[in-house]
C-alpha cells in the first residue's frame, strides 16, 4: 500500500526526535536551494529589460525589436547572454569542490569569509560594470563565493 502511514510495521523504531537543532540545520539547507532560485529570478527580470538590454546586449535587444512574431520562446537567443546567465552557477560548482578542501585545511571560518570577499568583490564587480567583460566577471566571482558559503553550509 502506498503512504505507509497506516501499515503497522515490525521494523526497527528510531528514537531520533525533530528538534530546534534539526529544524534550523533544514532550514538553512534549504535556504541555498531559495538563494540560486531567487538569483535566478532577478536575473531572467533583469535580462528582459529594455535599459539593460540596450547597455550591455544591443545584438539582444535589436533581435527582440525585429522579431514580430508571437512565438516568445527564442526570444533571447543569444551566447553572451546564457553566458552571462549560467557562469555564477558554474563557478559556484567549481569552487563548492575546492571550499571543502580548504574548510578540512583553514576551517569553517575563514573559509567562510573567503567566499564572503568572493561575493564582495563580484558585486562591486557587478554594480559598477561599464561593459559584458565586468558582469561576466563579477557573476564569476560571486559564484565561487556562493560556492564556498553554500559547502560550508551544508
Amino acid at each position: 500500500m502506498a503512504g505507509g502511514g497506516f501499515v503497522e510495521s515490525n521494523g526497527r523504531h528510531y528514537e531520533g526526535k525533530v528538534t530546534a537543532f534539526v529544524l534550523i540545520t533544514c532550514f538553512v539547507a534549504a535556504m541555498g536551494g531559495l538563494l540560486f532560485g531567487y538569483d535566478l529570478g532577478i536575473t531572467g527580470g533583469v535580462t528582459s529589460m529594455e535599459p539593460f538590454l540596450i547597455k550591455f546586449f544591443p545584438v539582444v535587444y535589436q533581435q527582440m525589436l525585429d522579431d514580430s512574431g508571437t512565438n516568445q520562446y527564442c526570444k533571447f537567443d543569444n551566447q553572451l547572454l546564457t553566458l552571462f546567465t549560467s557562469s555564477l552557477y558554474l563557478a559556484a560548482l567549481i569552487a563548492s569542490f575546492f571550499a571543502a578542501t580548504t574548510s578540512r585545511w583553514f576551517g569553517r571560518k575563514p573559509s567562510m569569509f573567503v567566499g564572503g570577499l568572493f561575493f564582495l568583490v563580484g558585486s562591486l564587480l557587478n554594480g559598477f560594470a561599464v561593459n559584458v567583460e565586468m558582469l561576466i566577471i563579477g557573476r564569476i566571482f560571486l559564484g565561487f563565493g556562493v560556492g564556498y558559503c553554500n559547502q560550508m553550509l551544508n
